[in-house]
């Protein structure tokens, strides 16, 4: 089988699962917290633990000051997801998505920091087609004029960089010590991330009516949801062996078209479960945008 076929595997499946978490904030989260459901995600993490330590022992070994490094990379990825089932709460998937792009320009500006990265100026054109693409997708058409949604723009731009400053330790430490040991120390910050939420009564109690209505519906989303990320990432990983890393990345940046794609099917066919806007110009707009967007970041990684 070709790796192109486990390339394209990722943007697929990545882009279904924006759309499963769009479906679970407006059938549960629509009015509540989105808060309880990254509790789900640390649970995930915990059960992970003694699995990953079972087959690596060693993931203990690592110095202190490490752990509690690669535990606050943890820690800032569930607080980017946080901030993304925010931003989902008021806008649509093929809105939301695209902006995630705007991690390649915080990583742009993190490696020249800390690892002395200096971006070529074919990579600064590709930030600015990302830019300029964001830019068009946040702006929305009024009764009178165009307002920026300035709501959309925080969130987003405080997802991405909480995404690429943990993405930054991650593979410090995965290339200097170890794959495992540091996923198994980000798993344990994804899990403090969870503990700290369900300290506050508000999400306990949420938590606790969330099951008892809808507990069969909740876990199987949820799960599902897990399974589709997973399966997406494995396959991306897969594609790394046999293609060239720039490739494989350009390949995953298709996944704004996906979501796109997948979001204007469900409005036809299940408006039920997704309701994007299908306007001509909306369609347009999001069209060009997110052609924007994937041509800059496939010149970024270039």
């Amino acid at each position: 089988m070709s790796w192109l076929f486990f390339a394209f595997s990722g943007p697929v499946l990545w882009a279904a699962s924006v759309h499963i978490d769009k479906y679970i904030v407006e059938k549960y989260f629509k009015e509540g917290s989105v808060a309880v459901l990254m509790v789900f995600t640390a649970i995930i993490g915990l059960i992970a633990l003694p699995f990953i330590w079972i087959a690596d022992q060693h993931v203990t070994t690592l110095p202190l000051q490490s752990i509690a490094v690669i535990v606050s990379s943890g820690v800032l990825y569930m607080g980017a997801m946080y901030f993304y089932l925010q931003a989902l709460q008021s806008e649509d998937a093929s809105t939301v998505a695209p902006l995630f792009q705007s991690m390649a320009i915080f990583g742009f500006i993190l490696g020249f920091l800390f690892l002395k990265e200096i971006p070529t100026s074919i990579q600064l054109t590709g930030g600015l087609l990302i830019i300029i693409g964001s830019v068009i997708l946040s702006v929305q058409r009024g009764e009178r004029r165009h307002r920026m949604k300035t709501r959309l723009i925080l969130l987003m731009l405080a997802c991405s960089f909480a995404l690429a400053l943990s993405a930054l330790i991650f593979k410090f430490f995965a290339i200097t010590d170890e794959f495992w040991s540091t996923t198994f120390w980000n798993f344990v910050g994804n899990a403090i991330f969870g503990v700290l939420l369900m300290m506050s009564a508000a999400n306990r109690r949420q938590f606790k009516d969330m099951f008892k209505t809808n507990p069969g519906a909740v876990l199987t989303i949820n799960g599902i949801n897990e399974v589709v990320n997973l399966a997406g990432s494995l396959g991306t990983r897969y594609a790394l062996i046999f293609a060239p890393l720039g490739i494989v990345q350009a390949i995953g940046s298709t996944t704004l078209f996906f979501v796109l794609l997948f979001g204007i099917l469900l409005s036809f066919f299940f408006p039920k479960i997704s309701q994007e806007e299908i306007g001509g110009k909306n369609i347009l707009k999001k069209a060009v945008a997110v052609t924007l967007v994937v041509a800059g970041v496939w010149l970024v990684n270039r």
